[in-house]
């Protein structure tokens, strides 16, 4: 292999295309790929992000469900605990209702005992009246032995 002259205008020539390529070709290339490596970053980056963001709010949420949880089931609670209440009340309400009913029915019933017995004292001393008319056989007067009558209806 001889060194001759077409050898060194290739060399010439390849140092040539070496530095144009490295001076006008080259930093474009390795500006779009610092460019298109920038973009991947930051783009991983963005998804990092909203990945976090997406924990953090599906916590927001798991709170606010389980704080509206917990508020419907204190607010349940409470809402038994009245109905109980009522209840309890309106059965205090029904028993003392009762209690007057009945205290009320006893009144009227020892009321209406009294007037009985006496309707029966005076029906009784009608009779004995009558009885000690027929055994006698005579007539007699009721407001003569009003005494007689008045001892015999207290005894009665």
């Amino acid at each position: 292999m001889s060194i001759n002259a077409t050898l060194i205008v290739q060399m010439i020539v390849f140092a040539i295309l070496v530095w144009f390529t490295m001076k006008f070709v080259w930093p474009p290339i390795t500006a779009a790929l610092d460019e298109r490596a920038k973009k991947i970053a930051d783009g991983l980056s963005a998804a990092d992000k909203a990945k976090a963001d997406l924990a953090l709010a599906n916590r927001r949420v798991e709170e606010q469900l389980s704080s509206a949880r917990e508020d419907a089931a204190k607010r349940l609670a409470d809402a038994e605990r009245l109905a109980q209440s009522m209840v309890e009340d309106a059965k205090g309400r029904a028993a003392e209702e009762a209690a007057k009913i009945v205290a009320a029915a006893k009144a009227e019933a020892q009321q209406e005992s009294i007037k009985a017995r006496e309707v029966l004292r005076e029906q009784v001393a009608a009779l004995a009246v009558k009885g000690a008319e027929q055994i006698l056989r005579k007539e007699v007067n009721a407001s003569v032995h009003s005494d007689l009558l008045g001892r015999l209806k207290a005894e009665l």
